[in-house]
């Protein structure tokens, strides 16, 4: 009797996922009303104030929203962050907004009821829910994508399972994600491939320049290009799209690394034309810690060996890529609930918030002396991401130095022999005053030429 009440519990919370697949941008008034129910923050009046808020933006141009305070008051206030640190680097992993555990805390106490039977048998048939809506906000078939648990795992996917041969070449740049050029390091090892890394200036002078610097660095050998589609070191936008296409013509792979691209602006696989992309979701997208997206085109999926073993029969399954042995439904059932969130305050609307959030900090730092601003200005080449760098002042220290003394969390990055610096990385929830506590710190100390 009480198993049948726990399954019925169960089910009820599965069946109120499911129910969820109406495009929160047509149910915004739904979002803040379940944002206010659950946020403490929230004063009493926070539902009207959140209603006014939302049918005011209604028609509004994004870049103008992106100014409004009241806007960004009701959203900040759906995220239990801690207010006494100034968190700037969303871009390693973002807190994902209070609605998002809840939900993830609720799969996660049905599953332990008895894990073997409510995990496998009530919630995993939930991952096909979160499969359609991954696919509806990529713009694509949902039998190409694959729920994994971020962004290197799927990208990792791709790069061991590509049957690739000794002598045959592998072209990046030595700005994409470390752990990327590791693993194509390592097949270099194992299996006699060449690794060729390009380098190119920050900012670059525009995107033709970076398909050109591409294209001219291809040779006969040549088997596979691997790209970010914004780098993690500058927030550097790639033409992805004018490359894929490229290479297709020569009959060369482009693997599209897009871990903070999905959810930070708005793109289809249309707009990329890519038949590989790879994705972490507890970045900008706002899902739990450990949720990655893998994206491959559908008459690709048989030439792919799966990173874990899977029969034969599921050779053209997308799924074979999750073939990864027992592992949560919790997290990945709660991708649903970040995809309403992010979806109801808008891409375009979003975009323009963190393109507004950098430029006002690293339009004050630039005018300072001995500061290099190397993130590009062009909306084309940019969106949240910017990184400062400061002369005679070394990266690590620096952002060891303010987070010691002020609490303001950065990461340092540093390419040798190239450039050093800060990476800055707001999010929906980062307050004004914290952008401007950031840039009154920095500014005390370029003027002062020291930590000390």
């Amino acid at each position: 009797m009480l198993a049948a009440t726990f399954q019925r519990m169960a089910q009820k919370a599965v069946d109120r996922e499911h129910e969820k697949r109406v495009p929160w941008l047509m149910r915004r008034r739904h979002f803040f009303t379940a944002a206010a129910g659950i946020a403490s923050a929230f004063r009493g009046d926070a539902l009207l104030r959140a209603r006014t808020a939302i049918d005011a933006a209604a028609g509004r141009p994004a870049d103008s929203v992106a100014r409004d305070e009241d806007f960004w008051f009701q959203v900040r206030h759906a995220f239990t962050v801690d207010r006494n640190m100034v968190n700037l680097n969303n871009g390693g992993v973002s807190p994902a907004p209070k609605i998002v555990m809840d939900t993830e805390i609720r799969y996660l106490e049905v599953e332990n009821l008895s894990p073997s039977y409510y995990m496998w048998h009530i919630l995993d048939p939930g991952i096909e829910t979160v499969r359609r809506r991954l696919a509806r906000s990529f713009g694509c078939d949902p039998e190409e994508i694959a729920i994994t648990r971020n962004a290197s795992e799927s990208l990792e996917i791709v790069q061991l399972g590509l049957t690739l041969k000794a002598g045959d070449e592998v072209l990046t740049t030595n700005q994409d994600y470390p752990r990327m050029i590791t693993t194509w390091q390592q097949r270099e090892r194992r299996d006699g491939i060449v690794l060729k890394q390009i380098t190119f200036p920050v900012p670059p002078p525009s995107l033709d320049y970076l398909a050109k610097r591409i294209e001219e660095n291809i040779t006969p050998r040549t088997k596979v290009i691997h790209i970010c589609h914004i780098t993690n070191r500058t927030g550097q936008i790639f033409p992805v799209k004018r490359i894929c296409q490229m290479a297709r013509a020569r009959g060369i792979e482009v693997v599209v690394d897009g871990a903070h691209a999905f959810g930070q602006f708005p793109f289809e696989q249309r707009d990329l034309d890519c038949d590989y992309y790879g994705t972490s979701l507890h970045k900008w997208i706002l899902a739990p810690i450990g949720t990655g997206m893998l994206y491959v085109r559908k008459n690709k999926i048989a030439n792919i060996w799966p990173m874990m073993g899977a029969p034969d029969t599921m050779r053209e399954n997308i799924r074979k890529f999750e073939e990864i042995g027992t592992h949560p439904a919790s997290q990945r059932n709660a991708i649903t609930e970040a995809l309403n969130f992010s979806e109801s305050i808008g891409l375009e609307r979003k975009a323009e918030r963190l393109r507004y959030l950098r430029r006002r900090w690293s339009d004050r730092l630039r005018q300072l002396p001995g500061v290099k601003i190397l993130n590009s200005d062009d909306p084309e080449q940019s969106c949240g991401i910017g990184f400062v760098s400061v002369d005679g002042i070394s990266a690590p220290k620096l952002a060891s130095h303010i987070w010691q003394k002020y609490r303001i969390w950065t990461t340092a990055v540093v390419t040798p022999s190239e450039y050093e610096g800060l990476r800055i990385t707001p999010n929906v929830y980062t307050t004004l005053e914290e952008i401007d506590t950031f840039t009154d710190v920095m500014t005390r100390i370029i003027q002062r030429g020291s930590l000390v």
